[in-house]
């Protein structure tokens, strides 16, 4: 198949939708994809990147097409809002004529914001193709959970924008059952809705690590509790601190945090005022690839997200991440990410924002047997195989496509 992946975030920057696309080029399909210009999570153009410099990349065979926009700067109100239209606007403009010839389907990316659907729904007017759009973040919900839009009016012609894209897809995917139902009161036909979990790379599994690998200096000795991904809003650094506050006592206890984001400002202050340099320790970011190396050094992985019901709607992507590589997982949320954590038998799970109970969850983690977290961590890779594995989902992903490129055609004999 010709396949088109429109996305505002791709390679360089590190979104599930990069390895996704490269699995469908080494099926033998071709893939084209058409981004923006890499910005984020710094909100500044990568290194070699500008608004009109580099326009065409190769990823691993991969034809990238990448159009303009604003970088996202500090990430705040206007300059964020900017960001999404700017390359809504140039996509617009560019991917009609940069993204020649026919495809077979076109596959949306869309952690946010759900404007990426208007180019589709262009793209496919012109190509004649299917678009299905793989939601990984419900607007408008999300955007009164994080308090980005406040004003009713505003939600409300954004919730109108939400029906029009959905209802000029062909197929959703959701990478949560529980967006099925929200999604479902914009659509007169829900069976178009699909469940497509997010999986995780295939560099992610257990790793034996090298007794010299550079990442055992990174890694302070003790019993280590770590956080990779995101330092945002949605991740709840508040209850993190506290935690780590209330075992500050525990010198054995380390909190490991690799990421970079809006919060990290304020989890460094934090660290600082709360006298916690001994307890918490930021890595910052660190290549994909030196990620399963640092989680073989994780005594117990963390995810945390905010309480609040669209969180708990929501699978974070790092809880695939955390199963394929066999480590226990000790979490503070609700709803989807908590439930798929328990069924796996997987580690402890406690109530989002709930920061005496995540320290108490570490607190019997610490005490466990080694034995018994290495065998949590090893329920969550079973698993993540039966659930979760890379090359099923593409098995699947295929499958649909294949069943709307044969329904195109179908309904274009009939036609005649």
């Amino acid at each position: 198949m010709k396949l088109l992946v429109l996305t505002q975030y791709f390679w360089p920057e590190n979104f599930r939708i990069n390895d996704l696309a490269l699995g469908l080029h080494e099926r033998g399909h071709e893939v084209t994809v058409c981004t923006g210009k890499p910005n984020y999570p710094e909100g500044r153009f990568f290194p070699e990147y500008g608004f009109f410099k580099h326009a065409l990349d190769d990823y691993r065979g991969i034809a990238v097409i990448r159009v303009p926009l604003i970088p996202r700067g500090s990430a705040t109100g206007w300059r964020l809002a900017l960001n999404y239209l700017s390359f809504v606007l140039f996509a617009s403009i560019f991917a009609p004529l940069r993204c020649r010839g026919h495809f077979d389907a076109i596959l949306v990316y869309e952690p946010s914001p759900i404007t990426v659907g208007l180019p589709a729904l262009l793209l496919k007017a012109l190509k004649r193709a299917p678009v299905l759009l793989w939601v990984q973040d419900l607007w408008p919900e999300s955007l009164s959970a994080t308090g980005a839009v406040r004003a009713p009016w505003l939600l409300n012609l954004v919730e109108h924008l939400v029906r029009f894209i959905y209802r000029g897809c062909d197929r959703i995917l959701v990478q949560s059952r529980a967006f099925i139902a929200p999604i479902s009161r914009f659509l007169p036909d829900p069976q178009r809705i699909l469940f497509f979990p997010n999986s995780a790379e295939e560099l992610y599994r257990p790793v034996a690590l090298d007794p010299n690998a550079r990442e055992r200096h990174d890694v302070p000795a003790g019993f280590t509790v770590m956080f990779a991904g995101n330092i945002g809003a949605a991740q709840d650094f508040e209850t993190i601190i506290n935690a780590a506050e209330r075992l500050k006592s525990h010198s054995e206890i380390k909190w490991v945090i690799i990421g970079d984001g809006r919060m990290l400002a304020w989890v460094t202050k934090e660290i600082t005022r709360r006298d916690l340099q001994n307890s918490v320790h930021l890595l910052g970011k660190h290549p994909l690839e030196a990620m399963p190396h640092f989680f073989a050094l994780a005594d117990v992985l963390l995810v945390t997200l905010k309480k609040d019901p669209i969180f708990a709607m929501t699978i974070p992507a790092k809880v695939q991440s955390y199963l394929a590589c066999a480590r226990p997982i000790v979490a503070a949320l609700d709803g989807e990410g908590a439930r798929v954590i328990n069924e796996a038998n997987a580690g402890i799970v406690v109530a989002a924002e709930n920061a005496q109970a995540l320290a108490d969850a570490v607190s019997t983690l610490c005490r466990l047997p080694a034995e018994e977290r290495l065998a949590m961590g090893r329920r969550g890779r079973t698993y993540f195989e039966a659930h979760f594995e890379r090359g099923r989902l593409l098995d699947q992903l295929e499958g649909w496509m294949r069943g709307l490129m044969n329904e195109r055609h179908a309904n274009s004999h009939t036609r005649r």
